[in-house]
């Protein structure tokens, strides 16, 4: 019982740390789009127990550079044929959470999601956002890279620690209504990005996290997890930005982060007893992540912070409970059209 309740409590040092090392990092060097490290950090950090070799983690960024490159392609359909252009990403990201859902590698299908959706959007508006945007996604991974590889040097896993047990993955007959489920969550805010990309970016970032999380979400717990989480990760945010008011400081923001980022992970690895499972607490942090970072960018350009925050709060719970509401209907027509014996999870695609 010890010796699972050492590698849990690495698992989690490790996680917040890095989360924490990579915000802190990202706005000391004014990365673009900061909070896209430490976003990577915690999907890496989440699903890697070990770290990445330099060629595995070089590899990894030039098949991501690649994979969301491949969004610039669907820019001239979405400026001269945009409903042909809507419809087309629409059944790509259909694809690509199926690939994800079919036992896929979960890292290339969430890559696949951020290019169809976030590289279009940026460059259906403008053609250098979208290339801006792609320097943040390769500079954010290498980042994380580095910190997954450094947080593992600092809190290095256990000989004795066992395997994550793999998610259990969904039937066959089940994977096109999860994935259609999926990529039907992050359609709209897809929409509002090609209006307003600048404004709406964060929403495609938090849209593709709920699209993952209906995956695992069964329908009749789809509003207490999936809104659960949203809420969660939106008080951490205000509580973390109260905090840091009190001495706004570039180290103080990484104490912060490592504090809130610690409680989190705690229940995330089950240290703590939780009623929640991992889904749950990897999206209240990352939540918790875009809308603190959007703030403090919001303080940076001189904008009303409190404003925006509401307004962006807003649209994340009118995103999420959008996202229970695809899960319930969905999962009520595919019930009506072949009633299943049992109740099933897919596997996470991030």
């Amino acid at each position: 019982m010890a010796a699972e309740r050492d590698f849990r409590s690495q698992r989690a040092l490790r996680l917040a740390s890095g989360a924490a090392l990579a915000l802190a990092l990202s706005f000391g060097l004014a990365l673009p789009i900061p909070f896209i490290a430490p976003l990577l950090s915690v999907v890496l950090l989440s699903v890697l127990t070990k770290p990445l070799p330099f060629k595995a983690g070089l590899g990894l960024t030039l098949l991501l550079m690649l994979i969301t490159s491949s969004g610039l392609l669907l820019i001239p359909l979405l400026r001269y044929y945009a409903a042909a252009g809507v419809l087309l990403i629409g059944l790509c990201l259909f694809l690509a959470f199926r690939y994800g859902l079919r036992g896929g590698n979960p890292l290339l299908a969430t890559f696949m999601v951020i290019g169809l959706t976030m590289i279009s959007a940026a460059g259906a508006s403008d053609f250098g956002l979208a290339v801006l945007v792609i320097e943040a996604l390769v500079k954010g991974l290498l980042l994380a890279v580095l910190v997954l590889n450094l947080s593992h040097g600092l809190f290095p896993e256990p000989a004795n620690a066992p395997a994550p047990p793999k998610a259990p993955s969904l039937p066959a007959s089940e994977t096109s209504w999860v994935a259609l489920r999926a990529a039907l969550v992050v359609m709209p805010a897809f929409l509002l990005a090609l209006i307003n990309p600048g404004s709406y970016m964060p929403l495609i970032m938090q849209a593709v996290n709920l699209g993952q999380q209906s995956c695992t979400t069964k329908a009749r717990d789809a509003g207490r997890v999936m809104l659960g989480s949203t809420l969660c990760g939106g008080l951490l945010a205000i509580l973390l930005w109260s905090a840091l008011s009190l001495w706004v400081n570039l180290w103080m923001f990484y104490l912060w982060t490592l504090l809130f980022g610690l409680l989190v992970a705690r229940q995330l690895f089950a240290v703590s007893p939780s009623q929640f499972g991992p889904a749950f607490w990897q999206n209240s942090l990352t939540t918790m992540i875009i809308l603190l970072g959007q703030s403090v960018q919001d303080s940076d350009n001189g904008k009303d912070v409190y404003t925006a925050f509401a307004i962006r709060m807003s649209l994340f719970i009118a995103v999420t409970l959008y996202a229970c509401l695809m899960v319930h209907l969905l999962d009520r027509q595919r019930q009506r059209r072949n009633p299943p014996s049992t109740n099933h999870e897919c596997s996470d695609a991030s």
